[in-house]
């Protein structure tokens, strides 16, 4: 069974870090893009970041630019979002998806989902 697993999302105040993780199952993710969106409540699906398959490459949202890192251990089969100085702006549901090829544009072309982890950042 394809799967994907979002965990680290929480509770934390302005200026804090996580570290989301996307844990694949059931296939490998070497030859699969994953990127991270969010969506709060009344706003759409946001692009956040895109790691490449193999690593060639990493985009990410200007709005997170210099405060978030993509990385990804294949051996481990597991993608992470490391997520510094925090803000208000940064509340929503994250979710990882992965697609084949490299970092596509639109979300549509993604194809596997998790279900989502909750991020809050309030005082």
């Amino acid at each position: 069974q394809v799967q994907l697993v979002e965990s680290g999302g929480g509770l934390v105040q302005p200026g804090a870090s996580l570290r989301l993780s996307c844990a694949a199952s059931g296939f490998t993710l070497d030859y699969y893009s994953i990127g991270w969106f969010r969506q709060a409540p009344g706003r759409e699906r946001e692009a956040v970041s895109c790691i490449s398959y193999s690593d060639v490459g990493t985009k990410y949202a200007d709005s997170v630019k210099g405060r978030f890192t993509i990385s990804r251990d294949d051996a481990k089969n597991t993608v992470y979002l490391q997520m510094n100085s925090l803000n208000a702006g940064d509340t929503a549901v994250y979710y990882c998806a992965a697609a084949l090829g490299l970092c596509p544009t639109g979300w549509r072309q993604y194809d596997y989902w998790g279900q989502g982890t909750q991020v809050t950042v309030s005082s």
